[in-house]
């Protein structure tokens, strides 16, 4: 892996002149590995404030060979916000705990494939169904498959940056509606309940988002998308499919291969993700410990 020169990132946020951690590249689209920290330990203001800065660089940061109780990963988590509770529900009716799982797993070890949710298998950026989205998340590998069930991501920041200026031009001031009702029509799950769609109202974003921190901007899409206000269904639908294929080419894409051990941190602001199901849910176990952090109203 390459090692990281350090300089300014574009907007606000600036990376610091040296990290107090060894950092390298691990893609060239996006993504990094710091090394050193032990996040199970709690962490000083100058080295959070670090990490911070890496992430607003590289949009992903990857901390290999941890070990973190629920309890640790959400001290650490909660140096970059507040933790973000889930409306959503567990398979057996339960509401997601805080800090929760994505798992194949029950709590008595047998691995059942329709314990996983489709939804984290298609192309989304966290809670851009709520007024308030998601801002950071972070999935700490327990159990991992072998082979496949990656994370992927794709760079929305780049992927707006090299679009056309009459693209640009037509979409700078489009919003697009997230509805969570929508998502679940779309990925194949079980209908919404009349209780889940009044928990779960569709919401307006900008089809363009500004990065509160960083001031860059991004395309701000996803499988949750409904439609876009002030344009004709098909011609909606039309310019949402193809903005969503080119974002997710490989020139825009990082897809992350798990390790027993990693933390994974990224920028919901700057990047879709999905997980990947190639692997054998019935056999092979994957397990990450999930926390998210509230963001800030999307402009």
């Amino acid at each position: 892996m390459q090692q990281v020169q350090q300089g300014a990132t574009s907007g606000a946020q600036s990376a610091p002149a040296s990290y107090p951690f060894d950092i390298q590249r691990i893609s060239d689209v996006m993504g990094a590995e710091i090394i050193g920290p032990d996040l199970s330990q709690p962490i000083d203001a100058a080295m959070k404030d670090a990490i911070y800065a890496a992430l607003m660089e590289h949009h992903v940061v990857v901390f290999r060979d941890q070990s973190m109780t629920r309890e640790e990963q959400g001290r650490f988590a909660g140096n970059y916000g507040e933790l973000e509770n889930h409306v959503g529900r567990l398979r057996n009716g339960e509401r997601y705990p805080t800090i929760n799982d994505i798992t194949n797993r029950t709590p008595e070890g047998e691995l059942v494939p329709k314990l996983v949710n489709r939804g984290p298998y298609f192309w989304h950026s966290d809670k851009s169904y709520h007024e308030i989205p998601s801002a950071i998340t972070m999935l700490h590998g327990i159990e991992v498959p072998e082979r496949g069930g990656e994370t992927e991501f794709a760079n929305m920041k780049r992927a707006y940056e090299v679009l056309s200026p009459d693209m640009k031009s037509r979409i700078d001031d489009l919003k697009v509606v997230h509805s969570w009702e929508a998502n679940r029509i779309t990925v194949g799950e079980t209908p919404a309940t009349e209780e889940q769609k009044r928990e779960r109202p569709p919401m307006t974003h900008p089809m363009v988002r500004t990065h509160p921190q960083t001031g860059t901007k991004a395309l701000y899409l996803g499988t949750h998308f409904d439609h876009v206000p002030g344009l004709p269904r098909a011609e909606g639908d039309a310019l949402v499919a193809e903005l969503m294929d080119h974002a997710t080419q490989p020139q825009f894409r990082y897809d992350h291969t798990w390790r027993v051990g990693d933390l994974v941190m990224w920028d919901n602001c700057s990047l879709m993700h999905r997980g990947s199901f190639d692997y054998d849910m019935a056999k092979q176990p994957r397990v990450l410990q999930r926390t998210v952090i509230i963001g800030t109203k999307p402009f």
